[in-house]
């Protein structure tokens, strides 16, 4: 892909980051921080999921800066995102296969983001300046 490609898409994953960021603070931040009836809606959500998310939704911001800045080092920085996520989600499995209580849409959640840090991470590798 030319400069002008790698431009393009450094962008167009940078937005998605940032996207996905705010998102992530949000929700996250609704059930840690926001009213009772937040606390209700996510049904039998798990602390440290949800503080994890929280934290990590940080650093996706930074993710979507490093990126559209096409520094070297958002190749660590969104495979250590993908790799945290997947630890995330075996304590979520260990916790689950423990009897804990769960929302499934939440190891659905966990692949998701574990797929598009994974998939920042590729991005990354291709369009970071040498």
């Amino acid at each position: 892909m030319n400069e002008v490609g790698n431009r393009g898409l450094a962008w167009i994953a940078a937005l998605a980051a940032a996207a996905f960021g705010a998102a992530t603070l949000r929700a996250a931040g609704t059930v840690l921080f926001g009213p009772e009836t937040a606390r209700e809606a996510a049904g039998d959500y798990v602390p440290f999921v949800v503080w994890f998310n929280f934290l990590a939704g940080f650093l996706y911001l930074a993710g979507a800066a490093v990126l559209v800045l096409r520094r070297n080092w958002a190749l660590p920085l969104a495979a250590g995102l993908a790799a945290a996520t997947a630890l995330v989600l075996v304590g979520f499995g260990v916790h689950v296969a423990l009897g804990g209580a769960y929302e499934v849409r939440t190891a659905a959640a966990l692949g998701v983001r574990t797929l598009f840090w994974a998939a920042m991470a590729l991005v990354a590798a291709k369009i970071s300046k040498r």
